[in-house]
């Protein structure tokens, strides 16, 4: 059965005839829910609509799924890699690397993660129960008798450099590059992009994401403009390292965005307004505050929430927090 333009995943399981049943995991990619925020609406007087788009709802929770698929597939459509034979390699903040490590699990191929030792430590160990060779890069770490440079400080190049390393080290190693390779704007072009504008009836006017690889800001921005020219595309980077907006990089706290540099794939002539998010104001701040602009009033904001929260539980996000719960259970 042909699927449907915006309804892979879930959806195309419950429109088949007879069992509703998944052959495997990656079918499950796809198709999330959008959530209209009316009580942050309601809360912050702001008459636009606010809708974010539930990317949890993923196998492995996160948007990265989609990506992860896209990028396998596109490289075995090429014959790039072969299942038991190639092993994959990327560099990531986890996301990507989970959302690879199933995928790659369900195909057949190894995979390692290279990753900067600041992330946090709950991605870590999921990356590492799933199977997932990791090697850490940062300040005081030794990898193959290579001192590396601390990536805070040297942007992501001590991973880059480490990912470049290991096709010297290894045979048959293919570089799953999400900031250069197409396949990854494609994947919401394909998918994401349809799913809004199908779920949204065309009414989305504005769409505003974060930035890491660019992936999704490329992919649907480039989809929904096709559909509609006049939506408005918003990029958030990391007020700290706004390289989009001509910035020079430096250190910052919000993991999962803002590498330091400006990824091959991200297409800026598709950016209308770029605006910065500092670490204590969430993405909900910033669709808030461009909510709350008169010129928007009445109009549909579609974000991206990208992943659960629970996976940055020992990040600076939750340590005010756990903190709290830490002196709590000291009485007990």
């Amino acid at each position: 059965m042909e699927v449907q333009e915006g309804r892979k995943g879930v959806p195309s399981l419950l429109s088949s005839q007879g069992e509703c049943i998944a052959s495997n995991i990656t079918q499950l990619i796809g198709w999330t829910p959008l959530i209209e925020l009316k009580n942050v609406a309601t809360k912050d007087g702001i008459s636009a609509r606010l809708v974010g788009k539930i990317e949890p709802y993923q196998p492995l929770c996160s948007v990265k799924d989609r990506s992860a698929l896209r990028l396998i597939e596109d490289a075995e459509e090429r014959g790039l890699i072969l299942p038991g034979i190639t092993t994959l390699a990327a560099v990531t903040s986890s996301n990507l690397g989970i959302g690879v490590a199933f995928v790659a699990t369900q195909k057949g191929y190894k995979f390692i993660a290279v990753m900067a030792a600041k992330h946090s430590i709950d991605k870590q160990i999921l990356l590492r129960y799933l199977g997932v060779e990791v090697i850490l890069v940062g300040k005081k770490l030794s990898t193959m008798a290579l001192i590396l440079q601390d990536p805070a400080l040297n942007g992501f190049k001590g991973l880059l450099d480490r990912v470049e390393q290991l096709k010297e080290e290894m045979e048959n190693v293919f570089i799953i590059d999400q900031f250069t390779n197409p396949a990854n704007p494609d994947a919401h072009f394909r998918w994401t992009g349809p799913e809004i504008w199908k779920d949204t009836e065309g009414k989305v006017d504005i769409f505003l994401a974060a930035s890491g690889s660019g992936g999704t800001v490329t992919g649907v921005g480039r989809y929904l403009k096709m559909k509609n020219p006049s939506i408005k595309l918003i990029c958030v980077e990391p007020a700290e390292s706004a390289v989009i907006s001509g910035g020079e990089p430096a250190f910052h706290n919000i993991q999962g965005i803002g590498p330091g540099f400006v990824p091959e794939i991200l297409d800026r002539s598709q950016i209308d307004e770029i605006v910065t998010e500092i670490l204590d104001r969430s993405q909900i701040d910033e669709i808030v505050t461009v909510a709350a602009r008169e010129e928007n009033k009445g109009k549909i904001i579609v974000t991206m929430f990208s992943s659960g929260g629970e996976r940055y539980l020992n990040s600076e996000l939750f340590a005010q927090v756990k903190e709290q719960c830490i002196n709590i259970n000291k009485a007990f």
